[in-house]
């Protein structure tokens, strides 16, 4: 599974352009030089491992933007670490994204519900988050 999940994750990063950061335990970090690209990655990704067809392939993707600390081919600081929580909040098969996402994207044909508005770990502010819908 998770070589499958890697060559899925690795197909769709080189369809939108996207980098790998790096390895998390159980999943891949990247980036992006543009939103659009990044929604459009999570929508291939969520596509190919429904198409794949194991119930036990369950993905879930966290999106936010900003500017992440660069340092030693790495990415942190508060950015990365919102999409982490963001992430971690979604469930199997789901897309979420922070309202920063939401606003990039606007006009670029992508379908935004608004989820909850969460009290994330590391994060005083509750944050508003939007699940992009991506089934046909």
């Amino acid at each position: 599974l998770v070589r499958v999940h890697n060559s899925i994750v690795a197909d769709a990063l080189a369809a939108f352009a996207g980098k790998q950061v790096k390895h998390t335990g159980d999943g891949i970090m990247a980036s992006f030089l543009t939103t659009s690209a990044a929604v459009e990655c999570a929508i291939a990704i969520q596509r190919a491992v429904e198409e794949h067809g194991d119930p036990q392939l369950q993905v879930h993707v966290g999106l936010n933007a900003g500017e992440p600390v660069a340092e030693d081919a790495d990415l942190y600081g508060t950015a990365v670490q919102l999409a982490r929580r963001i992430c971690d909040y979604g469930g199997p098969g789901e897309i979420l994204t922070s309202n920063v996402v939401r606003e990039l994207a606007a006009g670029k044909g992508f379908l935004f519900a608004e989820r909850d508005v969460a009290v994330l770990r590391g994060f005083e502010d509750p944050v508003r988050l939007y699940e992009v819908r991506w089934e046909e």
